[in-house]
């Protein structure tokens, strides 16, 4: 997100003014992937911008060659949606509709195969609830300013950064003194075979460390390319992750750090490349590189799971057909660690989203969710066990088309300290086929059962169904050694807490 901001702001010195609200999903300018769309509101005191409140919104649909904008086979940047530089979203207070129409819906329908958005009423309103947050966090800053002073604000602000930077250089010390001042390394494959190297190395007087990603595969002609900024993030996630202090989130964990990615890789590939999975999967397998390095954890399912389905859209030379377009990612095991089992059926890392509930998700949408189950003995073995993957059967009760983005449906999340791998997932699409072939003589018709692979899409008709079944957590420690999990003494540890959870209370108690 920072590198986004950055960016923009960088695009628009000294042009923005009060109102104007820019926005952007370009991953040349700071994006990750197009679905993600970032709108950025500029804080005004006076004549000049304090502050910048950002918020990035994953859309269901952008258009492109597939519904859902998560296609498992596009190899250009132009087949996954729409893509956005840097444009006014909003101009002195003024909402640009007709110019984010254009971008959202006519002009990727420009490209060959492709559509524009399929949810067009769903992108704007998203958006104009973007603008809305942003606006509420002006506010809310602005009420610390009024109350407080900008210079106590920004002072506030800048040791936030301060700490975090600390704690960072802290744990660092830590690490080199438990590896004895060695070099941490690591390597993890995605399913097609690219690996991700990584060596980190340590100056343990003043907390710094070099994290170098040579080695790394090259650009892949696919498309889980991941623009730089998806490494950065991995990398902030997997220090605040290890710090054990209670602080926020902030670019001032990365200042001890010089990351090191070789250019013309797939984790730094060029402007036009696909790089929908880079985001979804290929950040899952970085966080995994990381992890290892620091001997932090088992693997967790290292996958997104990403099902899209839906249909309709704007193609060239077709006639617009309304549709819609559908997105979620599903929940597997999570990694067991030197203390603690790993947890079943739950969002990992990136997958920090909630899937829709049964009963809305039956409601909205053509569909029948035979089963939403775990995946019982997916989970590494171990002195600790690896959380269990889940088991998710949909049928259609329309024609769509049906597409399946993910990884780990080869190689297995790996287990640590003898600890036992986890099982792949797999992706099976159940299929109508008549008894004996297709013949006009066939009368009956049987389920088949045809595994679609880890990346794949298909015309699902009535009836026919898909069955997701996610990877487990790999195991820690060996198996039969005594349990040295810890047992939680409070029965609300990992609870929603915290200023935000105390504010949505005092809100639904009122």
């Amino acid at each position: 997100m920072s590198t986004c901001v950055r960016t923009q702001a960088e695009i628009w010195k000294g042009k923005l003014k009060r109102g104007d609200v820019v926005v952007s999903n370009h991953p040349e300018f700071g994006g990750t992937h197009l679905p993600d769309i970032t709108v950025i509101t500029p804080a005004f005191s006076g004549e000049e911008i304090t502050f910048y409140v950002a918020s990035r919104a994953h859309h269901a649909d952008i258009g492109g060659i597939l519904p859902g904008s998560m296609p498992p086979y596009s190899r250009e940047l132009y087949q996954e949606g729409a893509a956005i530089k840097s444009e006014k979203l909003v101009s002195e207070g003024q909402f640009n509709e007709k110019r984010i129409t254009e971008l959202l819906y006519d002009e990727p329908a420009q490209y060959p195969g492709c559509s524009g958005t399929r949810c067009l009423a769903d992108n704007l309103n998203d958006l104009k609830a973007q603008i809305a947050a942003n606006q509420k966090g002006i506010n809310l800053i602005s009420t610390l300013i009024s109350d407080y002073g900008e210079e106590v604000v920004q002072f506030y602000m800048r040791n936030i950064q301060d700490n975090a930077e600390l704690s960072v250089r802290n744990l660092l010390k830590d690490v080199s003194k438990r590896f004895e001042g060695q070099d941490l390394s690591a390597v993890d494959y995605m399913d097609d075979g690219s690996p991700i190297k990584l060596r980190i190395t340590i100056d343990a007087e003043n907390g710094e460390a070099i994290f170098d990603f040579a080695g790394t595969g090259p650009e892949v002609y696919g498309n889980t390319n991941a623009p730089e900024a998806v490494t950065y993030s991995a990398i902030i996630y997997c220090l605040r992750c290890l710090i054990s202090e209670d602080i926020p989130l902030n670019q001032g964990c990365l200042k001890p750090i010089d990351v090191r990615i070789p250019p013309k890789s797939f984790l730094s590939p060029s402007d036009k490349a696909a790089v929908v999975g880079g985001n979804v999967l290929t950040s899952q397998r970085v966080t995994d590189v990381i992890l290892k390095c620091f001997e932090a954890c088992a693997a967790s399912q290292g996958d997104c799971n990403n099902l899209t389905f839906g249909f309709g859209g704007n193609l060239s030379g077709q006639t617009e057909t309304k549709g819609f377009g559908y997105y979620e990612t599903i929940a597997g095991g999570s990694g067991a660690g030197p203390d603690w089992d790993g947890t079943n059926g739950v969002h990992t890392h990136m997958t920090n989203t909630r899937i829709t509930d049964a009963e809305v998700f039956e409601r909205r949408y053509p569909v029948l969710l035979r089963e939403f189950s775990l995946r019982e003995g997916s989970g590494g073995k171990g002195q600790h066990r690896g959380g269990d993957g889940v088991v998710r059967d949909i049928e259609f009760l329309i024609p769509v088309q049906v597409s399946i983005l993910s990884e780990r449906r080869v190689y297995h999340p790996y287990g640590l300290e003898g600890g036992e791998d986890a099982a792949c997932g797999q992706n099976i699409w159940v299929r109508k086929v008549q008894k004996g072939g297709r013949g006009e003589d066939a009368e009956e018709w049987e389920d088949r059962h045809i595994n679609m692979g880890g990346k794949n899409t298909a015309s699902m008709q009535k009836g026919e169904r898909i069955i997701v079944n996610t990877p487990g957590g790999g195991g820690w420690g060996k198996v039969g050694d005594e349990s040295k999990a810890r047992k939680e003494k409070d029965p609300q540890h990992a609870w929603r807490k915290g200023s935000l959870a105390a504010r949505a209370t005092t809100q639904e108690t009122n």
